[in-house]
């Protein structure tokens, strides 16, 4: 009887442990997380009060002057650098991560190799890419200082992003759907393309949406392949510079810190709206692609 009280109360000691350990790693996980709202709350509020006041209609003249020094110029480069850049990276990394989920054996040696690459490729620093760019792109392909050049620049930097991303997207849709498409008679590509990418549709556009970001909020590798000519493109071969670029261009000189804050404001708009429709597109694909 000693013995089976003596049991009961040290598993009640050992639950009473386990439960105040569980509810201190419950406060530090919402400690964290409410540390994380307040410095993104901090840090939009600090831009929109020292950039909304400086928000004129200089500044959005389709002519870049040193007295207006207008960001127009520099938000329709981003916006065009943005859909080239996706044009050429999402494809491929889409494309790849279905040869990596879907066709190549989990044992590969191929497959462990592209994924330490791909691994490798997303902890260099942006600035090595730039100069990779440089010296590629701009010199040896002689494609010059350009709007391809920092496309293809910036398409090999958000690659392994979109191939990441794209894969655990395609292994979290379940294997009953491919066995279910596989029973009915369907072939692989169809099953691919009918049953798991639309699946797969959300996790895909998140990373499109964590891409766009990243290519948006890009200066040390722009500078180094785009260039920093303040004027739209006209052409892909054209050099010109981005909202980012721009405000690094700027607010280096010194004379224009009120207009780098406006700046700085249009850019977070131009993200969150970004995010807002990427995100509203991808609910539509998935629903209108799994009611099909």
């Amino acid at each position: 009887m000693k013995n089976i009280n003596r049991k009961n109360i040290k598993q009640q000691i050992d639950f009473r442990r386990k439960d105040t350990l569980s509810m201190i790693l419950f406060f530090m996980v919402y400690l964290a997380a409410f540390l994380c709202f307040l410095v993104i709350i901090f840090i939009i509020i600090y831009i929109l009060v020292r950039g909304v006041p400086n928000l004129n209609k200089d500044l959005f003249a389709l002519n870049y002057t040193t007295e207006n020094v207008s960001l127009l110029p520099a938000l329709i480069n981003t916006l065009s650098i943005t859909l080239l850049t996706l044009f050429i990276a999402v494809p491929v990394g889409v494309g790849g991560s279905i040869y990596l989920t879907e066709y190549a054996r989990r044992d590969n040696f191929i497959v462990g190799l592209i994924r330490v690459a791909t691994e490798t490729l997303s902890g260099i620093p942006s600035i090595i890419y730039g100069l990779f760019g440089a010296l590629f792109f701009v010199k040896y392909a002689h494609f010059g200082l350009s709007l391809l050049s920092g496309s293809i620049t910036l398409s090999i930097m958000i690659l392994p992003l979109v191939m990441r991303t794209t894969e655990e997207a395609l292994l979290s849709v379940p294997d009953s759907y491919r066995e279910g498409a596989f029973a009915l008679g369907a072939g692989k590509l169809r099953t691919i393309f009918r049953i798991v990418l639309p699946s797969a549709v959300p996790g895909i556009f998140s990373g499109v949406i964590l891409a766009i970001g990243r290519i948006i909020g890009e200066s040390a590798a722009l500078i180094f392949t785009a260039g920093t000519v303040a004027e739209v493109a006209k052409s892909i071969f054209s050099s010109s510079r981005t909202l980012a670029v721009h405000m690094y261009a700027i607010s280096g000189e010194g004379m224009y810190l009120k207009q780098t804050y406006a700046t700085a404001v249009v850019l977070l708009v131009l993200v969150i709206v970004i995010n807002i429709l990427s995100g509203f597109v991808a609910r539509r694909l998935g629903s209108e692609m799994g009611d099909e």
